[in-house]
């Protein structure tokens, strides 16, 4: 459990870091602070004390305490050879073998791996990164919290990185933060995934996307590219959209309105990812549906349990444990200070039973007459 002057220290971390306190700006008094956090007069003072000692704050005396100028103080030397770690989830899907990849090569440096799940909320990112930042880290790792949305964090990762603390992204990038990178090529994977099914016949394809993170919006593109690429059947592809925290119910309801209707029922849906794939293919069981023989899906990832559901999934694979790997020798690379390059992952086309062809014209329509 977090101890009392531990959760204010790191509050006010963030708040200097984020830019609320600025620098020389006063802060609260110690009575405000008692208030504000409902703690005694102890707790603050061991709270501020600790922030003097990491440069942050300064008093003076009669006159309150102050932001340090900490940019431009030295910073205590590192004592954990400890690497932070943030990702948008922990548990589950793709990440622990993200997760294990970064373990295994670090390991062989004498260096753990501590990990902050954000949620994909950038509140929670914000207090995950004042919090693994007072660990006194070697090195930070960070899948970006929904990253085609405005930065609300932007000032505290250019705090960081003047602070010296080595940093890369994966997954995906903040616009306008010059920090190395290890992400798929996800246009390529949007039109790779669009392709092979145009390939196969079919003509009327549902692309399924989250919005607020760049990997939905570069696998979008991909799919808006694979159609360019045929302007005969330009008109017939159609894209829902979706975002993190929204109920997925109305998705699956337009979805289903979508599918049922009675003429130019899609033949095949790309999805953002497995996850979401997978969900849709119990959906469109429930409704009636058969995969591939109505809808042909494919998704994203290669999920471990995409090849264990029926019919597997064909999908897209993610590097997945080699991009924890590559994370691993970067983010120790830039520890000791040695040149690093960003990579760009190709995608791979994983084939499995969920993607049939359409051989004749009079195929494509037959979906729209089932439906009635």
């Amino acid at each position: 459990m977090t101890k009392k002057y531990e959760r204010i220290k790191q509050d006010i971390t963030e708040k200097i870091l984020s830019e609320v306190y600025k620098v020389n700006e006063k802060l609260p008094t110690e009575s405000e602070l008692m208030e504000m956090y409902q703690v005694s007069r102890f707790t603050v003072r061991h709270a501020i004390g600790e922030l003097e000692k990491e440069n942050f704050v300064y008093r003076i005396q009669g006159g309150g305490m102050f932001v340090n100028d900490w940019k431009d103080k030295p910073r205590p030397s590192i004592q954990n050879k400890t690497i932070g770690l943030i990702t948008t989830h922990i548990a589950d899907y793709i990440f622990p073998n993200i997760i294990s990849g970064i373990d295994n090569y670090i390991s062989n440096y004498g260096y753990s791996v501590l990990i902050a799940n954000t949620q994909n909320n950038p509140e929670r990112e914000r207090k995950s990164l004042t919090n693994l930042l007072s660990n006194k880290l070697s090195g930070l790792i960070i899948e970006p919290t929904r990253s085609a949305l405005n930065n609300d964090n932007k000032s505290i990762y250019e705090n960081i990185k003047s602070m010296g603390i080595p940093m890369l992204f994966i997954n995906a990038i903040y616009d306008g933060l010059d920090i190395p990178y290890l992400v798929m090529d996800d246009v390529k994977v949007g039109e790779m995934a669009t392709d092979t099914l145009i390939s196969h016949g079919h003509k009327q394809i549902v692309g399924i996307f989250k919005v607020d993170d760049k990997q939905g919006i570069h696998r979008m593109n991909g799919y808006i590219k694979a159609y360019q690429a045929h302007p005969e059947i330009s008109n017939m592809g159609e894209i829902m959209m979706y975002q993190t925290e929204e109920n997925k119910i109305n998705l699956f309801k337009k979805l289903y309105t979508i599918l049922t209707r009675p003429k130019f029922a899609p033949t095949a849906i790309v999805c953002y990812n497995d996850q979401l794939a997978i969900q849709i293919i119990k959906f469109v069981e429930e409704i009636g549906l058969k995969i591939p023989d109505d809808l042909s899906i494919i998704g994203v990832d290669d999920y471990q349990f995409s090849q264990f559901i029926s019919p597997g999934l064909t999908t897209i694979r993610h590097p997945q444990e080699v991009m924890g790997l590559d994370a691993g020798k970067m983010i120790i690379n830039l520890i000791n200070n040695q040149p690093v390059t960003s990579k760009v992952y190709e995608p791979e086309l994983i084939e499995r039973g969920s993607v049939r062809a359409i051989h004749s014209p009079k195929d494509s329509i037959q979906r729209g007459e089932k439906g009635n």
